[in-house]
């Protein structure tokens, strides 16, 4: 009887420790999850960084390619060195400007790919945390099940013992089955 007693109450102490556990769990669950979150907004702002960087990079090369062709319509009339050396100066200053403008996209670029990780990792530390309340839910519903059929287990044994005492000869014994 007191080792029922001291069981039964051994089971409703794990019982409340998987719980308990499982409430953890939840927490790190809402706590992964908004990291993903933020880690998928911090992408997108990655993203959408890089592709401004982009795009200000090809108005540059475009500037450029429109002013070569607008000068080199004009070749074949006479320029002033002084001329021609401001245009020389202009293009160089352009292309350093493409220049430093590659490289910003090139650290866009980079800030994308830390991002993209950053985010894959938090997905898979989401996944796995998930997967983990899964199987704690499963084994607390499978020590449920087990508890449940002990149970009905054990009243079966106790109708068929009290059957048996308040039965007098074997053919009664028979209904007891």
């Amino acid at each position: 009887s007191t080792h029922c007693i001291s069981s039964a109450a051994s089971d409703v102490y794990k019982r409340q420790a998987i719980m308990s556990n499982l409430s953890a769990l939840s927490v790190a669950v809402e706590v992964a999850s908004r990291k993903r979150d933020d880690a998928r907004k911090v992408l997108q702002d990655t993203l959408a960084a890089e592709q401004a960087a982009r795009a200000q990079l090809d108005q540059l090369e475009d500037y450029a390619r429109e002013t070569e062709s607008r000068w080199g319509m004009k070749a074949d009339t006479a320029m002033q060195p002084e001329v021609m050396y401001h245009h020389y100066h202009f293009m160089d200053r352009l292309g350093h400007a493409a220049s430093i403008q590659t490289s910003v996209v090139g650290d866009q670029s980079a800030r994308v790919q830390a991002a993209q990780r950053a985010l894959l990792d938090a997905e898979l530390r989401l996944a796995s945390l998930r997967k983990v309340v899964d199987k704690r839910r499963n084994d607390l519903a499978l020590q449920q099940q087990r508890r449940d059929q002990k149970q009905t287990d054990e009243r079966a044994a106790l109708q068929y013992r009290n059957c048996l005492l308040y039965t007098s000869d074997a053919a009664d014994d028979m209904q007891c089955v």
